[in-house]
Order: C-alpha cells, then sequence, then structure tokens
C-alpha cells in the first residue's frame, strides 16, 4: 500500500472522511502503479487531520494550502507521495462530489474502506471511458478545467461526451484569466503525456491554445517552401509526435529508431534525467518541439524574383520567443534557458550537412562546444525536425541528415555525461610561458587549443604549448586565429 495512503488510514481510522478523486479513479480504471497524489474531504476543520496524516507518515511537512478553501498538503520526506486534505465544501458529500469537475472524479470512498460513493454515475463513465461533467456550472466555475479536460482525456484515455466539449468551447477564453502558475501545470501533464499530440489538437479545437498559446495558434496556415509538405503547424505537431516517439514505445519501428538504434540506452537515460519544474529532459524536449518554429510568421518572408519563402532569423527570434512563453507560464529560469537553447540551435546540424563528409573533429568540436549545454537533446530535435520535413528531394535530405546526425550523436551523448576533454593548460599557465596577459586573447587562444586536442591534433601540455606559440606568432603559422 502506498505510504501517503496507509498514514491516511492510520490518522483518520473512526472519522467522518472520505477518499476522493484519483485515487479511487485510478482503482476503478484499472491503473495499478501507486498513486502518488491522494485527496481527502474531511468534514469540519482539516487542519487537525491533516497533522494527524503528517505524524502518522513520520514528520512529513505539513502546510496550509489554500486560504480560500482551507486545503492542507502533506508531502513525504523524499517527496514520494503527497496527500491533499480539504473541508466539505458543501452540507453533505453528495453535494460537495457535485461540484467536482468531471464525474469520472466525484467518486469517494471511506478512509478505512468500504463500497464506494457514487451519486453521479462515475463508475459508468468509467466502464465506458467517458468523460462528463459533475455539473452543468463545471468550466464556469473554474476555466482551468478546460484544460484539465484535455490533460485527463489524454492522460487516462477518456473521450469527453459532447455536453462536456460544447461547455469547454463556451468558456476557454476564460483561461486568460487564470494564473499563469496553473496554466503551466496542465499545459506540463498534457505534453507529458503519450498522447501529447492529440492533447495539443484538443487544445486548439476548443480554444485553449488561443487563451494560453497564442504563439503556437498563429502557426496555422502559415506555408512553408517547397521542402516543406505541412504549413508551419502541421509540421510543428509532427516534430512534436517524433519526440514523443522517443520515449512512448515506437522507436524500435521507426525511422528515427533506427538512426539511433545502438545508443538508445544512452539516449533514453539522458531522456529520463530530471531537469527543471518536474520535467525530464525527454519532456522538456518536447517542448523544444513545440516552440521550435514559433517565430516563422514573423520572420516570413517571400522573395522576389522566384517568390522563395524563406524564414531567416527565426532559429534566434524563436529563442527569445520561447523564453516570453516560458517566462508567460512563469517556469523556472533552467526550464527558460533550456528551450531557447534547443530552439536557438535547431538549424545547426543541419548546415554541417553542406560540409565536407565524413565531418571533420574540428567542426565536431565546434558544433558541440555551440550547442553546449544542450548539445545532445538539440541533435535529438534536429533529427525529429528534418525526418517532419518531406517535400521536394526529401529523401535525399533525409539520408545525409541522419548520417552527420548519425555521426555526431555519440559524442553528443558523451560530452553531455562527460564534458568536453580536460583543458592540458589553465590560461594562467598559457599567459605566462607566452608572456601576455591575461584576457580575451588567452581565451582566443585556450578556445583554439580545446578544438586542437578534440581533433587529437595535440595530446600533452607540451604539445599544446608549441601550437600556442605557432599561434601567437603573426599570421598564426596556418593557425585559425587572426
Amino acid at each position: 500500500m502506498n505510504a501517503g495512503l496507509k498514514a491516511v488510514r492510520t490518522a483518520l481510522a473512526g472519522r467522518p472522511a472520505w477518499l476522493v478523486g484519483g485515487v479511487v479513479r485510478d482503482r476503478a480504471l484499472g491503473r495499478t502503479g501507486e498513486t502518488m497524489d491522494i485527496d481527502v474531504v474531511v468534514e469540519g476543520d482539516p487542519s487537525g487531520a491533516a497533522r494527524a496524516v503528517a505524524d502518522a507518515a513520520g514528520r512529513a511537512a505539513c502546510f496550509a494550502l489554500s486560504e480560500e478553501f482551507g486545503a492542507w498538503r502533506i508531502v513525504s520526506r523524499d517527496g514520494s507521495w503527497q496527500v491533499d486534505v480539504e473541508p466539505m465544501r458543501a452540507g453533505t458529500l453528495e453535494d460537495d462530489l457535485a461540484l467536482r469537475d468531471f464525474t469520472v472524479n466525484a467518486i469517494a470512498e471511506p478512509v478505512e474502506g468500504g463500497e464506494p460513493i457514487d451519486p453521479l454515475g462515475g463508475l459508468a463513465d468509467v466502464r465506458a471511458r467517458r468523460l462528463r461533467m459533475a455539473g452543468p456550472a463545471a468550466f464556469a466555475d473554474d476555466p482551468l478545467r478546460v484544460l484539465r479536460l484535455v490533460r485527463v482525456a489524454v492522460e487516462l484515455d477518456l473521450e469527453p461526451d459532447a455536453d462536456a466539449l460544447r461547455a469547454a468551447r463556451a468558456h476557454a477564453a476564460g483561461l486568460r484569466a487564470v494564473s499563469s502558475e496553473r496554466v503551466f501545470v496542465e499545459l506540463r501533464r498534457i505534453l507529458a503525456a503519450r498522447a501529447a499530440v492529440r492533447g495539443v489538437e484538443m487544445m486548439g479545437e476548443l480554444g485553449a491554445t488561443a487563451a494560453v498559446l497564442p504563439e503556437l495558434e498563429a502557426l496555422r496556415g502559415v506555408e512553408q517552401n517547397r521542402f516543406h509538405h505541412l504549413d508551419v503547424y502541421g509540421h510543428t505537431l509532427e516534430v512534436l509526435d517524433r519526440t514523443v516517439e522517443l520515449t512512448d514505445g515506437r522507436l524500435a519501428a521507426s525511422e528515427l529508431g533506427r538512426t539511433i538504434r545502438s545508443l538508445e540506452p544512452r539516449v533514453a537515460g539522458l531522456l529520463a534525467e530530471p531537469l527543471a519544474d518536474e520535467l525530464t529532459r525527454g519532456e522538456a524536449l518536447r517542448w523544444g518541439a513545440l516552440l521550435h518554429d514559433a517565430a516563422k510568421p514573423i520572420t516570413r518572408e517571400i522573395r522576389p524574383p522566384d517568390g522563395r519563402v524563406t524564414f531567416i532569423g527565426h532559429d534566434a527570434r524563436g529563442a527569445e520567443l520561447a523564453r516570453e512563453v516560458l517566462g508567460r507560464l512563469r517556469t523556472s529560469e533552467r526550464l527558460r534557458a533550456h528551450v531557447a537553447a534547443l530552439v536557438r540551435h535547431h538549424l545547426r546540424l543541419g548546415f554541417l550537412v553542406h560540409e565536407p563528409q565524413p565531418l571533420s573533429r574540428r567542426s565536431a568540436f565546434d558544433y558541440l562546444l555551440a550547442c553546449s549545454p544542450v548539445e545532445a537533446d538539440v541533435t535529438l530535435l534536429s533529427i525529429a525536425d528534418r525526418l517532419a520535413t518531406r517535400g521536394e528531394h526529401a529523401r535525399r535530405s533525409i539520408d545525409a541528415h541522419m548520417s552527420v546526425a548519425g555521426a555526431l550523436l555519440p559524442d553528443a551523448l558523451r560530452w553531455h555525461t562527460e564534458g568536453p576533454p580536460r583543458p592540458l593548460l589553465r590560461g594562467d599557465e598559457l599567459a605566462q610561458a607566452l608572456g601576455i596577459e591575461t584576457g580575451p586573447r588567452v581565451g582566443e587562444l585556450l578556445r583554439e587549443l580545446a578544438a586542437a586536442q578534440y581533433a587529437g591534433e595535440v595530446r600533452t601540455a607540451e604539445q599544446a604549448l608549441s601550437y600556442a606559440r605557432e599561434l601567437a606568432e603573426p599570421g598564426m603559422a596556418g593557425g585559425r586565429l587572426t
């Protein structure tokens, strides 16, 4: 039994208290994994009940969650589960359940066990895999439930009924008044779901995208050049689907999977790493896919004389836009910087296709250094982006891109885990040996030495110093500085 659920049953035995929502619903759905979020309704003041649960759990954190509704939250010491204790909001439990969002979340059960209390037919809806409003005012009471409808549908594979869709569509504009933090929580979970693409499509159909992600809505109908087979919106959803493919079980049978087959365990490890805001790197990659072309509408030009469509600078402007979007959603700086870097560098690997092949070690170094710290993530994004671009000459372009990406990905994964090679010389050592002051010139020399070291051109401190002396000479004796 989940430790949080055990603490609830121990602490609240004999009290008028009920399990509600997800823990009851998930059991009815046959979801065998332990529910980490547990909701409890109690009669009277919930603070004492919450403290009792915290004590039963062994000094778990306990704090007031909402002054407006009187809810309290208990979080385990290791963060593996949480319990929300709420007061009954209506005169009876049945009336309280009627105030909830959907019937599948309006099923209760006494904390000590017993028959479910299901006044709204939630169990029948579970069996029918149907998502139905708990009451006609569900979305009017809280417009965030428009996004929650999408999230619950994609997480649990439920189908909203016509009334729920109609009401959600009527209240989608109300999302503009909902706090950004609450909006992000729902968006985060929608994009983290296996059916993320379905979720984004449903958001668009309900009018929710225009309210919470207008930058994504603006991509509809933005036509591209002859090398694309979809408009920017359709292309974006296909890139998102390719990134979802990395973790949803389809990889082995896909072209993306064939490209990374020998590296799949290392890619899986990368994508599973926690990043920020309760997102893994794999889930953050989906945000990169969603926003990678967000600046195309504002950079689109038609060039004379042949009417060629261009989006020059959409990578740099898109990085700024990604930061703006995530800033509006009140995400952490780490997530903003990570996604902005994905957007900023998503074109870089494609440029390497036009260099002599196989790619030189110096070119690989330049790429990895420029893209760090998202060198591995953005390589995967570039593969997804290329596979979703199937216009004129697509097969030839895809093959060339996959060849370069397949060669770079092992280096990118190694760079991610080990970092760049340890410098053979420190900056102060180099400055002293050459008799120059520390400053930008030393930084330029160190970068050139790092590139030479990565390429295998220098292997010892003595070789590095000799090479640095050559670089420091006027004309650079074949070096790359000017």
